[in-house]
C-alpha cells in the first residue's frame, strides 16, 4: 500500500515523551523544544490507510447516505413545525388587529391594551420570519450524487488507491478532506503506537499499530525461521537447510526464497556453527543413505517410515530424516525389503492394486 507519511505528516502532533532518539535531543538542546517521539512509520502509514479506505468504503458510504437522509428528514420536519408556528402568529396578529379595529375608540383604556396586544403579536411574527429565514439558510445541503454512483466508486477506490498510476496530488486531497489531524503517541508498555484520528465532521477513531522491538525492524527474519535453523545448523548443509526453509514456506525478512548463501549469513550472524560432515552422528542414516544400503527405492522406505515399521524422525518438519542404523539392520526390516525385491520381479497385471505396499512380517 502507498506510503501515507508524504501528506499524512501535516496532520501527526506529536506529544512530548522523554528518552528520545540522540538525532532528536539537538532541537530540545539548542532551542529548548519538547522532546519528540519516534517509531517506523511503514505499519503506520500502512494502518491510516487502511482505516481511511474503510471510512469512505462501500457501507460506510451507505451509512453516510442513510445518516444524511435522516438529516434532511428532521431539518424538514423542524422547518414544518416553524412554518406552523409562523402562521399561527400570523393570524393572532390578524386577530389582534381586528379586536382593535372592533373597540370603541372613547373607550381608551381598553383600545391601549388592545393596541399593545396587537404590538406584541406582530412583534413575534417578525421574530419568527427572521428565525425561518436564518433556518432555511442554514438547511442548504449540498447536493448528494445518486447513491449507486458512489457506491461503485467506493468499492474501486482501493485499486485506484493502491494503483502506482495514481497521481500523489489526488491522495493528499482525499485525506485532506477527511482527516483534520492524527494525534500519535506511544504506548511504552505494551510496545505499541497510539493514534488518534480527528476526522472532519468530529468524529474520532483510534488506531493500535505494533511497535517494533528494540533493534528489529520490519525485514528481520522470522523467529520461527531463526529456530529451525538454530535447530539444524550443525547437523545439515545450508543446501538441506534452505529446502527445508522454502518448503515449510518461510521466506527471508525481505520476502524472498532461501538458498544456500542466505543461510550461510543467517548462521554468521546468529553465530551458528556449520555443517560438518565429521561431526555428523554415525549411529544416524539419511532416507537416501538408507534407501542405498538397502538397495530399494526412495519411495518404500518414507512407506516403511510411514507404516512405522522402520523408526525415523526429523528434528522439524520437512527436514532430512533420520534413521538409526541399529534399525535398518533388524530382522523386520530385512523381511519388508526381501518382499519389496520379490514383488519387483513379479509383473504386474491391470488387477494389481495401485495402492501403497502394506507389509506383513510374521
Amino acid at each position: 500500500m502507498p506510503s501515507l507519511r508524504p501528506y499524512v505528516d501535516g496532520f501527526l502532533r506529536w506529544h512530548s515523551s522523554p528518552g528520545a532518539p540522540v538525532s532528536l535531543q539537538g532541537a530540545q538542546l539548542n532551542h529548548g523544544e519538547d522532546w519528540c517521539i519516534s517509531f517506523g512509520s511503514l505499519r503506520t502509514d500502512q494502518s491510516v490507510a487502511e482505516e481511511l479506505l474503510r471510512a469512505i468504503g462501500g457501507n460506510a458510504v451507505e451509512a453516510a447516505l442513510e445518516a444524511a437522509e435522516k438529516l434532511r428528514q428532521q431539518r424538514h420536519d423542524r422547518h414544518s413545525v416553524l412554518e406552523l408556528e409562523l402562521e399561527q402568529a400570523r393570524y393572532e396578529a390578524k386577530l389582534s388587529a381586528r379586536r382593535y379595529e372592533a373597540v370603541d375608540p372613547d373607550n381608551r383604556l381598553v383600545a391601549a391594551e388592545l393596541e399593545a396586544r396587537w404590538n406584541a403579536a406582530l412583534t413575534k411574527v417578525r421574530e419568527l420570519e427572521e428565525h425561518l429565514q436564518k433556518f432555511d439558510a442554514g438547511m442548504k445541503l449540498p447536493a448528494i450524487p445518486d447513491q449507486e454512483v458512489l457506491v461503485s466508486l467506493a468499492q474501486d477506490l482501493p485499486a485506484v488507491w493502491n494503483s502506482p498510476n495514481t497521481d500523489m496530488r489526488l491522495k493528499q486531497r482525499i485525506v485532506r478532506i477527511l482527516i483534520r489531524e492524527i494525534v500519535a503517541d506511544v504506548d511504552q508498555d505494551k510496545s505499541e503506537i497510539a493514534l488518534l484520528i480527528h476526522w472532519v465532521g468530529g468524529r474520532h477513531s483510534e488506531l493500535r499499530v505494533k511497535k517494533n522491538g528494540l533493534g528489529k525492524h520490519r525485514r528481520c527474519t522470522s523467529v520461527e525461521a531463526v529456530d529451525i535453523v538454530r535447530q539444524m545448523a550443525g547437523k545439515y548443509s545450508d543446501e538441506r537447510i534452505a529446502a527445508t526453509l522454502n518448503c515449510l514456506k518461510l521466506r527471508t525478512g525481505v520476502g524472498n526464497n532461501w538458498n544456500e548463501q542466505r543461510v550461510a549469513s543467517l548462521r554468521h550472524y546468529h553465530a551458528l556453527p556449520a555443517y560438518s560432515p565429521q561431526a555428523a552422528p554415525k549411529d544416524m542414516l539419511t532416507l537416501e543413505e538408507t534407501a542405498s544400503r538397502l538397495g530399494v527405492s526412495k519411495t518404500s522406505i518414507r512407506r516403511m517410515i510411514r507404516e512405522n515399521l522402520l523408526p525415523a524422525h526429523q528434528v522439524v518438519p520437512c527436514a532430512p530424516w533420520q534413521i538409526p542404523v541399529q534399525a535398518v539392520h533388524s530382522a523386520d526390516v530385512q523381511k519388508a525389503v526381501d518382499l519389496i525385491k520379490s514383488r519387483a520381479n513379479v509383473p504386474r497385471t491391470q488387477n494389481d492394486s495401485e495402492g501403497p505396499l502394506l507389509f506383513s512380517i510374521s
